[in-house]
Parts: structure tokens; C-alpha cells; sequence
């Protein structure tokens, strides 16, 4: 499983952090680098001096005497400490104390030791580098603050850009983000969702020409099967065969049946506006049923008043659609229509009691398409054996009550 990756502030603020660390580190070496120098030319000087003056002296016979204090001593060859008779030429650190420098030097006078003890300055150099160690630590922890506050000063063209993003619908749009930001990496990035939404534009658009082409092709042939169907069945008379009246009401109910599948299909993936209209709920309905009625003998019950504001083609689509799946008119149980408040109940009469208490169904059990268009109208749909309930928004309604 791969770890999920530190968010963008984050990964800024800790690369200026390390940059920080990095920095303050390097300053407090150069800094105690420079310090050790310092003590080693410091000694060297005076040491140097020393053994110049002392050698010019002895050389010249006037009256000197080598220094013997606890800061600095001076020796001859022949009196020189053991452990210092065998340093080279030069200025060199006491093996045993870091604080003590010995300088050896060959003057005309012979070769002389001087010793100083520097410890006042190697203390200072401890003391030094315990402030190195802290200007460290305080340098990683200020930058390490000012690195969030920056990174996130830094970061909120990005957070606008995502804002901007979010904002988007979710039809294809195009967009004017490079515009809005700055000409680096950001309006790179930018200048990509633009490019990236002028294809999607016209991917809709090429798909939407092909809905519009698809739309005529399916419509041509389902209409002249239905136009055929219609004929035959005007055509029946008295002496017809029962069994191919039934066979042609049966194709008439899947062709109109095929077209309202056809006709929600479109609806959905065009994606046109839909335009909704004040209408009058019981006119709705009767036409509603009218359109699956085939014999006025077997008449339904609708009990609406007031008006309904929705579009009506889709609601009509819904509404078919919903009656076929209850099986009406062939099933030739009696069906009723009732509009109380917000909810549209479509029931058949079960024969053998009331109908069973409805139930939400997130399929609505009336198959893919028409869940997808009651969902683009903002209903809800609720089924039960042999009820099929709608909820509608309450901005439908327009003082739509039940009549008895």
C-alpha cells in the first residue's frame, strides 16, 4: 500500500525548513571556523613577537629574561620542557590542552619555545559554540514558521484556481482560468483546464450532433412501424381473429412503449433545457391516460385539482411510462390517479385488498432511463405491488390538492 503524500504547503513549508536547517548550519560552522582561525593567528602574532624580541635581545647581549607566568613562558633549547622538545617549527596546540599553543623559532639568538595559554579564548569558543548550536535550532525553527506563512501566501492563486474548478458544472463549459493567473508554472496549469474544457466542449458538442442525427434516424422507422400498426388495428372488424387483435394491441403497446424509451433516452443525454410550464394537474393526467387508452369503456380514475409547474413533455414520458409498467390497460384492473400535495400515486386496483404500503426504491423499479429522468426532474420515486408513487419538489406544486 503506498503512503499518501504530504500536501503541497506541507512539502514547501519542510523543503524551506531543511533549506533553513541547511543555512543556519552552514553559518555557525563558518562561524567557529573563522573563530578557531582567529585563535591560531592570535597566537602565532604573539608568540611570534615574542621570540623575535627575545632573540634580538639575547643576540645583543642586553639584559632579558624568558617569561615564566602562568599565560606565557618562554625556554631555550637546552631548558625546554620534554614534551615540547620535539615540535617542528612553527605554532602548534599542546597535545594534552587544546587552550595551549606552543610556538617554536629559530632567531639569532637560537632556537626558543614560547608557550601561551589561551583558555579565556577557548572558553569563549565553547560559549560561541553553544550560541552556534542555538542560532541552529532557532534559525530551522524561524524558518520553518515563516515557511508555512509563505508557502501559504504562495499557495492561494492555486487555491483560487481549485476554487474556480469546483465552481464548474458539470456539463462541459469553457473556461478563462489562464487569463486569470499569472504567466508561470500556474498559468501553464491553467492554460491546460482551459485547453482540457475546450476539448471537452467540443467532444459534447460532436456527441450532441450525433444525438440530434440519432434522434431522427430512430424516430423514421419506429414511426412507420407504429403508423403500420395503427392501420391494422383501425382496419379489424367484427369477424377478426381474437387471438391477431391481441397480437396487434400487443405491437402497438411495445412500439409506443419503445418510443417513450427512446424519447427518455434523448431527454437524458441531450441534456436540454427543460422547460417548465403551468399546467393543470387533471389535464395532465387525462392526458396522460389517454394516450395508453384504447378502449373508453375502460376509463381511470384521476383526482386532481389546482396546477402543477413542470415540464411537461418529460412529465408525460414519466407518467406513460409508469403506467405500462403497471401493466394497464392489459391488465385490465382498473387504475387510478391521485395528486395529494407533493405526491403523484399511480395505483391498479389489486383485486384482492388494498395495495401494499409503499416503499422507497432507489431504482424506482422502472428501469434505468426513467430513474435517470426523474432524477434530472428532481422527483422521487416510491413503488410498491401495484402503486408507484412520485414525489415531487415542492416547487411543482401551485395549489395542486386532491378532489373527492
Amino acid at each position: 500500500m503506498s503512503a499518501t503524500p504530504l500536501p503541497l504547503r506541507r512539502r514547501v513549508a519542510l523543503a524551506m525548513t531543511v533549506l533553513g536547517f541547511l543555512l543556519s548550519a552552514l553559518f555557525a560552522l563558518t562561524t567557529l571556523a573563522v573563530t578557531e582561525d582567529y585563535e591560531y593567528v592570535l597566537a602565532n602574532e604573539i608568540l611570534r613577537g615574542q621570540a623575535e624580541d627575545y632573540g634580538l635581545r639575547l643576540s645583543t647581549g642586553l639584559p632579558a629574561r624568558l617569561p615564566r607566568t602562568h599565560r606565557l613562558s618562554g625556554y631555550t633549547g637546552a631548558d625546554v620542557p620534554a614534551r615540547y622538545a620535539h615540535f617542528p617549527l612553527g605554532v602548534h596546540e599542546d597535545d594534552s590542552d587544546d587552550s595551549v599553543h606552543v610556538g617554536v623559532f629559530d632567531t639569532s639568538a637560537g632556537r626558543l619555545y614560547f608557550m601561551i595559554d589561551l583558555s579565556d579564548i577557548e572558553a569563549l569558543e565553547q560559549h560561541l559554540g553553544w550560541v552556534a548550536a542555538a542560532t541552529v535550532i532557532a534559525g530551522t525553527l524561524l524558518a520553518g514558521l515563516l515557511a508555512w506563512l509563505f508557502a501559504g501566501a504562495a499557495l492561494k492563486p492555486l487555491g483560487r484556481l481549485a476554487q474556480a474548478l469546483d465552481a464548474l458544472p458539470v456539463q462541459p463549459q469553457a473556461t478563462a482560468l489562464r487569463a486569470r493567473t499569472s504567466g508561470d508554472e500556474l498559468g501553464r496549469l491553467a492554460g491546460a483546464i482551459d485547453d482540457y474544457q475546450r476539448r471537452l466542449v467540443e467532444a459534447d458538442a460532436h456527441e450532441q450532433a450525433f444525438f440530434a442525427d440519432a434522434s431522427h434516424e430512430l424516430r423514421t422507422p419506429i414511426a412507420v412501424v407504429q403508423g403500420a400498426t395503427e392501420v391494422m388495428l383501425d382496419d379489424v372488424d367484427a369477424g377478426t381473429d381474437p387471438r391477431r387483435i391481441e397480437r396487434l394491441q400487443r405491437l402497438d403497446r411495445g412500439v409506443r412503449e419503445m418510443t417513450d424509451l427512446v424519447e427518455m433516452l434523448l431527454a437524458v443525454a441531450r441534456r436540454r433545457s427543460l422547460q417548465y410550464e403551468r399546467i393543470d394537474a387533471s389535464a395532465l393526467l387525462h392526458e396522460a391516460v389517454d394516450a395508453l387508452q384504447a378502449d373508453p369503456a375502460r376509463a381511470a380514475g384521476i383526482a386532481a385539482s389546482g396546477a402543477l409547474r413542470i415540464p411537461r413533455r418529460e412529465a408525460l414520458l414519466l407518467l406513460r411510462h409508469a403506467i405500462g409498467k403497471l401493466g394497464w390497460p392489459s391488465s385490465g384492473r382498473a387504475l387510478s390517479l391521485r395528486l395529494d400535495g407533493d405526491r403523484l400515486e399511480i395505483a391498479t386496483d389489486p383485486g384482492d385488498g388494498a395495495a401494499a404500503p409503499a416503499q422507497r426504491s432507489d431504482g424506482g423499479g422502472l428501469g434505468a432511463l426513467a430513474q435517470r429522468l426523474t432524477e434530472r426532474l428532481g422527483w422521487r420515486c416510491e413503488q410498491a405491488a401495484g402503486r408507484i408513487v412520485y414525489v415531487l419538489p415542492p416547487a411543482a406544486g401551485d395549489g395542486a390538492r386532491t378532489s373527492g
